[in-house]
Parts: C-alpha cells; structure tokens; sequence
C-alpha cells in the first residue's frame, strides 16, 4: 500500500499517513485544526513486513485501513530522556 506522510507545522513530531495523496476527507475537521498548517513529507510502500521507527506496521496498515489516516504522536519525554533519567 502507497502511504503518503505529513508532518503539522503546528505539532512538533506529529505526523498525518493518507492512502491516497492530499485526501484528507476521512480526517476529522478537530484534528485537521489540531494539526494546523500539514506540509508533505514523503511517500513509501507500507507493508507488514516494513519496519518503522515509531509504530509496528501491521498496526499502521490495519488503523489506514478501518479510518482512512493514521496519526504518528510524538514521542513521550520519557523517550526522549530515557526511562531512568530525571526531568527536572
């Protein structure tokens, strides 16, 4: 499956997957200003098989699929920090 990727200008490591390139109509109205200004990132062949960074892609395809998009959050603080480090 084609994936097609934005990132928000407005949500620092948010990012939008589209099956289908700038067709956002499956994407809730709340979201889309949510996400604010999306600029496209690129474009890749998503299959089971394919690892990513951020999400399993078995997920991916089956979340594309039921909604039409999948949203990427950013990563928690404890990942940027490690698990063990202090946040202060």
């Amino acid at each position: 499956m084609n994936c097609y990727v934005y990132r928000s200008n407005k949500k620092q490591g948010m990012y939008l997957y589209l099956v289908e390139k700038d067709n956002f109509d499956d994407v809730p109205e709340s979201l889309m200003k949510l996400l604010g200004e999306l600029v496209f990132s690129f474009e890749f062949d998503l299959s089971k098989d394919r690892k990513l960074v951020k999400a399993e892609s078995e997920e991916v395809l089956r979340i594309l699929k039921e909604n039409g998009y999948f949203l990427q959050m950013p990563p928690a603080k404890s990942e940027l920090f490690g698990n063990n480090e202090s946040l202060n």
